[in-house]
């Protein structure tokens, strides 16, 4: 994958196969334009074919990870904005536009961060609304300093969480707390997302890096085949009648059980020595 400074963030490869995507406009709290959307999509999938990617971990820089879309942005037609794809109208300038808008750029980036195969952690550093807050929600792990505040609060300018968040709030915390926080317009503290069930861990500021950094190497130096294909079962799980989750399983088990991960895994535990997964990345 690309790595360097683009226009909205930075990318970087640590090893054992770190993707770390950083947004670099603190300024502006790190608000998002359709062209930023748009190249962190190309981004994504750059990391999901690129074999040297194991994790991808999303994080911010100064007060905000990500305080929602710069709504300027999208009154600018074409933008100027030299990025990874070429511009494309925003859409968003008649009610057709807006539906398309919103299901080519939007919701695509959500959708894309989903549909990764590869685990992906939001290292909240600060302020993530809207925009900020359903990517946030779309990864699979979140991890959030003290200091972090997040929330939808779209009913505060009369408009909806249309990017997915609505479904994502709901998978996470259930029907009854969903309705609660998106009709009372919340914005809670990393203390009250983590009694929520909205982030999996709280740490100082201070502290984030490491503590996503240390995720992130504990997770690449998992069995990469059998977690991706544990990842997508489990997502696949919140859909499917226990009958169909079964059978999803035990097809992907009839892959994951000849795989060399899973016999080193097995000689290991006979040997009573550390397993060594991965060999064939290595390969690579």
């Amino acid at each position: 994958m690309q790595t360097g400074i683009f226009i909205g963030f930075d990318v970087r490869l640590e090893k054992p196969g770190i993707a770390w995507i950083t947004f670099n406009q603190p300024e502006r709290l790190n608000g998002m334009t359709p062209a930023v959307k748009r190249d962190l999509i190309e981004t994504l999938h750059q990391a999901q074919m690129d074999s040297a990617v194991r994790i991808i971990v999303i994080t911010g820089t100064g007060r905000g990870f990500c305080a929602g879309d710069d709504l300027k942005s999208y009154s600018k037609g074409l933008e100027a904005e030299q990025g990874l794809v070429p511009p494309i109208s925003p859409g968003h300038d008649t009610p057709i536009g807006t539906y398309a808008g919103l299901r080519t750029v939007s919701q695509e980036l959500n959708r894309v961060i989903r549909s990764i195969d590869k685990p992906t952690i939001a290292a909240l550093n600060g302020i993530a609304i809207q925009t900020g807050f359903s990517l946030a929600l779309a990864c699979d792990f979140r991890i959030a300093a003290e200091e972090a505040k997040m929330g939808s609060a779209t009913l505060r300018f009369a408009l909806l969480p249309d990017e997915g968040g609505q479904h994502l709030l709901v998978q996470h915390m259930g029907l009854a707390k969903t309705l609660d926080f998106l009709m009372r317009k919340r914005i809670v503290s990393a203390g009250e997302a983590l009694d929520l069930g909205l982030v999996h861990e709280v740490v100082p500021g201070d502290q984030l890096a490491q503590a996503a950094g240390d995720l992130a190497r504990e997770l690449a130096d998992g069995p990469q085949v059998a977690m991706r294909l544990l990842k997508r079962s489990i997502y696949n799980a919140a859909e499917l009648t226990f009958e169909q989750s079964c059978d999803e399983i035990a097809a992907r088990t009839a892959v994951v059980d000849y795989h060399p991960d899973a016999r080193d895994g097995v000689a290991s535990f006979v040997e009573k020595r550390a397993p060594k997964f991965n060999a064939w990345l290595e390969e690579d």
